[in-house]
């Protein structure tokens, strides 16, 4: 230290307490300012400039709720940071703070130059530690700077405004002047109570009372606020939760310099230490994320690429990102407790999370007509960590592939309620007699172009039912009348069928399943590979009279501001005429009143719509609605879909072939009669009346004649 640079520094000290709280930048011209040239350097920093005062450009913690707008799903954030404004802060929280940090806030400008005197004699004449003197003003200052150069993610200028230098001072100094000049002490105390930190990742004072003492900061008493006040001067070292007796130690402190300010008696601050911190203490922790959500995680995981995918929250995944974990969101879901509880009670009991299997049971389900996701739920539990166990996974199997999910199921006959709508969609009628064969050339079907190879097909008891309707061929689930129906009207008639009733594959490079289609597409083989989440979609089409409508995640997002944010459109049209959905959905009723799927009839006398699924040995398949709600249940080894199930002992039972009735039947009824008696859902047996036009006896027969030896296809 130079006695030029001495000089300089004292200069503009003095300045600063002449002024009296009132400087501005014209005090710090080059003349005199000029004393040498060291001091000319710091012309640039001492430029009055102005901060935004705007709380909700502060980062805070975006929350999740489930459908009923009171249950949280889960929290995000950089900064845990909930923003209350000053009159939902308790009086006593707020003399705290002033008698910790600033007892002189009231009478000032910005800045005290009595705590500048005393700053600088201790930092520079005794050379001892760096001393701030900042008033609150200034500590506000301080971490708007610092939050706004985090914000622009300019770490140089994070540095600078943290740095401990002369030059930062004296900046943070010209802008308190200036922010008093606009702005009053209650608007400035407010700021501060909400950007200052109070421990370990925890932001503002009312995350701070939450966590702490589990309550609103609008409550809290002489005790808990000096404790809160105190931990600011070292957030780490005096966090109660870690350092009981140190922060006991601090909270004393603020109580003693509230009594001296006049803001507390003698008596309230005996009476407050006399209570034991730990006493006191009532800590609520504030988890972060879907890892946190419970059985709730993987419907969680879903809604968050569901925003980060939108561009509705922003240009580029990273603003998306962003925006969810320092927004400030009030997201609000399709999710629906009482749903997702008996989904995840269906999958469990049927398949325990640590059964020695290995074999996933996945369920979703959806509200037909509104494209609300009811549940995902799936018999693993969440872990997106590196150290998951075999038991968890962050990998949603419920979903497309894009929404956080794997490469999907076959479905197998499950699809057949696709190729009965796209038999009716033609013009043919449900009861047409059909020629049916064990050997198809596929170069027969029309709209696929491939060579004369046969694709040998029988029914899951052998050979085939000659002639046979459609409807009967639904019903009892065999394959070799969907081969035939396929010849008649094509393969891509049942593509566009099924694109239309909102399938596609859960491959993101091959979603559009005319790109996958082959003839066993038509038994649920084949390439074409779907997410539960999807199936369950083109089964609400056909419960919703034709109306398909995108899956949704979220109702309403609102922002920091209170405003509401665009969220994705279900998109709900008219996709399928209503007599054809309602003919397939008579259908699926009779293959449980009169079919293969009787084990699927709900209790009560609900009429209840659904179909079962085989694919091979590997996959087993439960599909089925009522009127307000549309479910699937997959069971396989989702993470490698060629190993078979055949022989496998799962949940204790050992079988040799399993079927699509054994386990996912099981899960889908469990489920759904658990949902609809929970949410009190009454039955509704209105629907599901056929168009009796389309129920006509028809004559057309199918066209092939190949005799070759046939192999088993997919199915009930």
């Amino acid at each position: 230290m130079t006695v030029r640079r001495f000089l300089s520094l004292l200069l503009v000290y003095v300045l600063l307490c002449i002024a009296g709280g009132t400087a501005a930048s014209g005090f710090f011209a080059p003349v005199v300012i000029g004393v040498n040239k060291a001091a000319k350097n710091l012309i640039p920093s001492l430029q009055s400039e102005s901060i935004d005062m705007d709380l909700a450009d502060l980062p805070q913690q975006s929350r999740m709720y489930a459908s009923d707008g009171t249950t949280v799903i889960a929290q995000f954030y950089d900064q845990n940071r909930i923003v209350v404004a000053l009159k939902d802060i308790s009086e006593p929280m707020q003399k705290a703070v002033v008698a910790r940090e600033d007892r002189r806030f009231l009478e000032h400008s910005g800045i005290d130059p009595q705590g500048i005197a005393r700053a600088f004699i201790q930092t520079y004449i005794k050379g001892g530690d760096t001393q701030g003197g900042s008033t609150l003003t200034q500590q506000y200052v301080k971490n708007v700077l610092i939050d706004q150069a985090e914000e622009s993610d300019d770490p140089i200028a994070a540095y600078h405004a943290s740095e401990e230098t002369i030059a930062r001072k004296l900046r943070e100094m010209l802008i308190s002047v200036e922010l008093e000049k606009h702005h009053s002490k209650s608007e400035i105390l407010q700021g501060y109570l909400n950007i200052a930190q109070f421990g370990t990742s925890v932001y503002g004072v009312e995350t701070a009372a939450q966590h702490y003492f589990s309550k609103s900061a609008k409550n809290l008493t002489l005790g808990e606020a000096a404790t809160i006040a105190a931990i600011t001067k070292n957030p780490a070292s005096y966090d109660p939760t870690a350092h009981p007796e140190t922060a006991q130690q601090q909270r004393n402190i603020v109580l003693d310099l509230m009594q001296e300010t006049g803001f507390a008696t003698a008596k309230a601050v005996k009476a407050a230490k006399a209570v034991p911190l730990t006493k006191m203490l009532k800590v609520k922790s504030v988890p972060v994320g879907c890892q946190t959500a419970g059985t709730a995680a993987f419907f969680c995981d879903y809604v968050v690429h569901k925003i980060l995918n939108s561009k509705n929250f922003g240009k580029t995944e990273a603003a998306r990102k962003k925006l969810l974990y320092q927004g400030g969101l009030e997201i609000y879901t399709t999710m629906n407790v009482d749903a997702q509880a008996a989904a995840w009670k269906a999958v469990t009991t049927e398949i325990p999370v640590k059964d020695q299997s290995g074999v996933e049971d996945v369920l979703a389900a959806i509200k037909p007509g509104t494209g609300e996701v009811l549940a995902l739920a799936q018999n693993r539990y969440y872990d997106a960590t590196t150290s998951a166990d075999p038991y968890s996974t962050s990998m949603n199997y419920a979903v497309d592939q894009i929404d956080g999910g794997g490469q999907g199921f076959q479905m197998g006959s499950t699809w057949k309620p696709i190729n009965f709508a796209a038999w009716l969609k033609a013009g043919h009628s449900a009861n047409q007699a059909l020629r049916t064969y064990t050997s198809y050339s596929q170069g027969s079907f029309p709209c696929y172009h491939a060579s004369s190879v046969p694709w040998n097909v029988t029914n899951s008891e052998g050979g085939t039912v000659n002639p046979e309707t459609p409807l009967h061929a639904l019903n009892y689930s065999h394959n070799t009348t969907q081969a035939s129906m396929a010849q008649i009207i094509g393969l891509c008639a049942i593509a566009d069928t099924a694109t239309e009733m909102g399938y596609h594959n859960s491959s993101e490079a091959q979603s559009d399943v005319h790109s996958t289609m082959t003839p066993t597409m038509v038994i649920g083989g084949g390439a074409a590979q779907v997410s539960p989440l999807t199936m369950s979609n083109v089964y609400a089409t056909i419960a919703a009279a034709g109306k398909e409508c995108t899956p949704i995640a979220m109702t309403k997002v609102i922002n920091a501001d209170g405003k509401s944010l665009s969220v994705p459109s279900a998109g709900c049209h008219q996709a399928i005429d209503k007599n054809v959905a309602e003919t397939t959905a008579y259908a699926m009723n009779l293959n449980v009143t009169k079919g293969i799927a009787n084990a699927a009839q709900l209790s009560g006398g609900r009429k209840t719509f659904a179909k079962t699924g085989t694919n091979g040995l590997t996959t087993l398949v439960t599909g089925g609605f009522v009127p307000q709600v549309a479910a699937m249940s997959f069971v396989g080894h989702a993470d490698n879909l060629a190993k078979e199930l055949s022989g496998a002992t799962i949940n204790g039972v050992t079988k040799s072939t399993w079927y699509g009735a054994d386990i996912a039947l099981p899960t889908w009824k469990l489920f759904m009669e658990t949902y609809l008696k929970n949410a009190k859902i009454k039955n509704d047996n209105s629907y599901g009346t056929p168009d009796q036009k389309m129920l006509t006896t028809g004559t057309g027969t199918s066209s092939s004649s190949s005799t070759s030896k046939s192999t088993t296809g997919s199915t009930n």
